[in-house]
Parts: C-alpha cells; sequence; structure tokens
C-alpha cells in the first residue's frame, strides 16, 4: 500500500506462502485481496484492521475499528469475518479471493477450510483447531468461504501486513473509515499463455 511504502496486495500474496495449497501459476492471480490483523491488549484497547485491493492495486475498502477482544485469537478471526463480510458485499460470488494474515493457525484453517469444500467427503487433508472462543466467527468465515469461487490464505510476516497499523492504531486511522464505499470491477486478466511461478515458488527447487 502506498500509504505505508508497502507494495500492492497482489505482490505480498505472491511472494508468500499458502499453507496446504500450492500455487498453481495458471490459477495462481485472484480478482481480490484481503489483508486483515485482529490487535489484543490487556487494557481492552484493541482494533480490527482490514484492507481490500483489486488485482489491479485499486483499493475498493480500508478499516479501522477499536475493539475490546477478549483475547489475540478472537481479535484475529473477527478481522478476517469483517474484511470477508465487506468484500462479500461489494464483489460477485464468481469472485476468486486471496486473503493475506499474518497468524499462522488462521491461514492454514482457511485454506483446509477451502479445501474441504471442494473434497467429496467436505473433509479437510487436517482438522481445523479452532479455539473455542472464536466459533462464531469461525462459522462466519467458513460461509464466506464458500460463497466465493475460490479462496486461499497466504501467510505474512507483520511487518509486512498492511492491515497491521490499521488494527493495532484505529484512533489515528479512524479517517479510513469514512471513505466512499466502492465496488470496483477489475480489468479482465491478461492472457499471454506464459505460466511462470509465482516468486515463492518460482526457486524452490533450487540449489
Amino acid at each position: 500500500m502506498a500509504a505505508y511504502g508497502r507494495p500492492a496486495l497482489r505482490d505480498l500474496f505472491d511472494d508468500s506462502p499458502t499453507p496446504h495449497i500450492a500455487h498453481p501459476p495458471r490459477t495462481h492471480h485472484r480478482d481480490f485481496y484481503v489483508a486483515t490483523d485482529g490487535s489484543f491488549r490487556d487494557s481492552g484497547a484493541g482494533g480490527l484492521g482490514v484492507v481490500i485491493e483489486t488485482r489491479d492495486g485499486e483499493t475498493v475498502a480500508r478499516l479501522s475499528v477499536p475493539d475490546a477482544p477478549p483475547d489475540n485469537n478472537v481479535a484475529e478471526y473477527r478481522a478476517l469475518h469483517l474484511g470477508l463480510d465487506v468484500l462479500a458485499a461489494r464483489a460477485p460470488a464468481s469472485a476468486r479471493v486471496g486473503v493475506a494474515l499474518d497468524h499462522d493457525d488462521l491461514a492454514a484453517n482457511v485454506n483446509r477450510a477451502a479445501l474441504a469444500l471442494a473434497a467429496p467427503d467436505a473433509r479437510p487433508p487436517h482438522p481445523c483447531r479452532v479455539p473455542p472462543a472464536t466459533n462464531h466467527h469461525w462459522r462466519g468465515i467458513r460461509a464466506r468461504i464458500g460463497g466465493f469461487a475460490e479462496l486461499r490464505a497466504a501467510r505474512l510476516d507483520s511487518r509486512e501486513n498492511p492491515a497491521h497499523p490499521l488494527a493495532n492504531d484505529p484512533g489515528s486511522y479512524a479517517h479510513v473509515n469514512h471513505e466512499p464505499a466502492r465496488c470496483v470491477v477489475p480489468d479482465a486478466p491478461e492472457t499471454t499463455g506464459e505460466q511462470i511461478p509465482p516468486p515463492s515458488r518460482a526457486d524452490r527447487h533450487a540449489d
């Protein structure tokens, strides 16, 4: 995000591992990218951050919402639930979505749930282990995953997550909540026929 001196979400997603799901080159790029983060403090002054962009780098939405989650896990699940709800209201059900998270277990659970939806027996390759306090939000997240044509999550470092400052300082970023609501349709993807793995996979077999 230019506002924070960071690359576009598409670039961040391309450079990050996607737990349990490989990066097939021809299907890698998404229509929309969602970065979320949740912050928790013992004082109760936490927050939720959301950044949504199209594959062209156009901003769809940014949110920086004060919150008082009981723990960090709930904060992270709440943030993703919020981000997917906002995207679902502004994107078609045919959209292919990339989610960028800095929470290992949540990213893994999202991809397990996505794989389960495509499996004949609706079971993930590995069981989803969800903290009990997040069950309500996890049900909402799973419903949103099933509402898009395709969705996968990538694991970011928190220092690279553009939603991180929005979650950690909602007082300073409250102005983003008043940006006009946008429903941006990305341009049609270019079809060059060339199949180049994203950077995160291009050198995986290098010596």
